[in-house]
């Protein structure tokens, strides 16, 4: 009536790799890191104190629980205990948690590029990717830290500058005070201090430490006194904060206080509809055949100054970057494409206006400096009524990466009686215009490419690379915020996933491929 059940007989086979499926994910990761040579993991282990457990087990158990979305430490250490694929993988050893946890970040954190190099080749071995196209775009992923406490970079340059008003303006009472008393030290003067904006905290202890000295000499001093203890314990501590918190900002305008890396940015998971801030990493990214090649963290909110870092970091890992670079329009900056014209790199970037400019309103606009003839020779632009605009002077900008930017300005000889005029300016005078003649040019080179057929199926391509693979990442693997905090370990987070990720899809186009064949 039963098929016969006891749990206190012993079965044969013993070996758990017959319960492991062919074309079973498990099996692509044990296969991908025994490939790996074993000397890219000699960096991590100097020697010394008791073994430690096989670096390629480690690594091939953490790779698998990030394809299972599965990412706690102490959520991969119970799968090694009670998971099959894991207690092979594992060859039924048990590390636990904080070894785990301990190996994905610490140990690895000069190794895991090098194991992600040596699957990457591995892919490009057996024909996955061929390093010829790289589909480049970012998403923001939600830091570990705490929504609500945040330093805004204006509100610390706000109260910095209010306190060393304040400073100032204590010194100056002190110096008056003396003055008035006539006494003994009245003919020495404080500590030069400055401006109050080149007021530091280094300047203020130099300062405080002069006060002390005199309050040596007059104990009964008591507005000396006060104003002694009104430094050491509330003026000088708080310039030391906003200090800090200026060079932790840096370029930034905010940042968290649970994990200072991370930076306030716009999440498109805007659960509540208001726009709320939360800390976060721009994630960057390149695919081909929506494998990921290279991957980079950023604490800039905006793509267009994460390129040329992002390249650069793909560039030093794999050795050189694929020939063609495939960008939507946040990345269309004049210095992006003056970076990929110098490492002779084809660039398939869109701009803002491209698609504004394929508009039949775009075109009939006068007031649209691309409408405009520019004679080269002359230097003069001329309007779509054949009015001239000749120029006028010329100034540079220089962005934070140190690329200058020439703007040239050009002013209409006369604009009275002009029929376009309400159409092409709202100002009271002649038409001015301020351009960077070099940007034109890559802007018109990049719509040539554009309209190309190769460069229009490579553009319409890009949708599905790099927008499929952030899908799968932050939908169907779950990862929508960080576990760890500041920013090497994040990278290392976003180093794990773009492993798994990259397995994943080896595994399954494998398994299309047998079901064809």
């Amino acid at each position: 009536m039963f098929i016969e059940y006891n749990m206190d007989q012993q079965y044969l086979p013993m070996d758990l790799e017959l319960d492991i499926p062919p074309g079973h994910i498990s099996r692509v990761v044990n296969t991908a890191v025994n490939r790996l040579d074993d000397t890219i993991f000699k960096t991590a282990y100097p020697g010394g104190g008791r073994d430690s457990y096989h670096p390629k087990m480690m690594t091939k158990i953490v790779i698998y629980a990030y394809t299972q979305r599965i990412y706690s430490s102490r959520q991969i250490a119970k799968a090694v205990r009670e998971n099959v694929p894991f207690m092979w993988l594992a060859g039924r050893q048990t590390p636990d948690f904080r070894t785990i946890n301990r190996f994905r970040t610490e140990r690895m954190k000069d190794v895991l590029e090098k194991i992600f190099t040596g699957v990457l080749e591995l892919l490009v071995e057996e024909g996955y990717v061929k390093l010829e196209n790289y589909f480049v775009d970012g998403t923001k992923i939600e830091a570990n830290a705490n929504r609500y406490t945040f330093v805004w970079g204006k509100a610390v340059a706000k109260h910095k500058a209010r306190l060393q008003e304040n400073v100032k303006t204590l010194f100056s009472n002190i110096e008056e005070l003396e003055r008035q008393e006539e006494l003994e030290h009245s003919g020495d003067d404080l500590l030069e201090l400055g401006e109050s904006s080149q007021l530091t905290s280094e300047k203020l202890e130099q300062a405080v430490q002069n006060l002390e000295a005199r309050l040596q000499e007059r104990p009964k001093d008591k507005p000396l006194r006060r104003s002694v203890r009104q430094i050491r314990r509330d003026l000088l501590p708080r310039l030391q904060k906003y200090e800090s918190q200026e060079q932790t900002l840096g370029d930034r305008n905010s940042f968290s206080k649970t994990d200072p890396d991370a930076t306030f940015m716009r999440m498109k998971e805007d659960h509540m509809k208001n726009g709320q801030l939360k800390p976060g990493y721009n994630v960057q990214i390149g695919t081909e055949n929506q494998f990921i090649l290279g991957y980079t963290l950023h604490q800039r909110p905006t793509d267009t100054r994460c390129l040329i870092p992002h390249l650069k970091q793909v560039k030093d890992r794999l050795g050189k970057l694929p020939r063609t670079i495939i960008a939507d329009a946040g990345y269309g900056g004049e210095e992006n494409y003056a970076y990929l014209e110098k490492e002779e790199l084809d660039g398939v970037v869109k701009y803002n206006t491209f698609h504004k400019e394929q508009s039949k309103t775009w075109k009939n606009d006068p007031s649209r400096v691309e409408n405009w003839h520019y004679d080269a020779e002359q230097d003069v632009w001329t309007c779509l009524n054949g009015r001239k605009l000749t120029f006028w002077g010329q100034s540079n900008r220089n962005t934070d990466n140190g690329y200058q930017t020439q703007l040239r300005t050009y002013r209409s000889e006369n604009c009275e009686g002009c029929l376009l005029r309400e159409r092409c300016t709202k100002s009271a005078g002649n038409r001015e215009i301020r351009v960077s003649l070099q940007y034109l040019l890559y802007k018109q080179q990049a719509a040539e490419r554009l309209k190309s057929p190769e460069g229009r199926d490579l553009a319409i391509r890009r949708m599905t690379e790099v927008e499929s693979v952030f899908g799968q990442i932050k939908n169907n693997r779950g990862f929508r915020r960080f576990l760890l905090r500041n920013l090497p370990k994040v990278t290392m987070e976003v180093g794990w996933i773009s492993l798994a990720h990259n397995l994943l899809k080896k595994a399954a186009i494998d398994e299309m491929r047998h079901r064809v064949g």
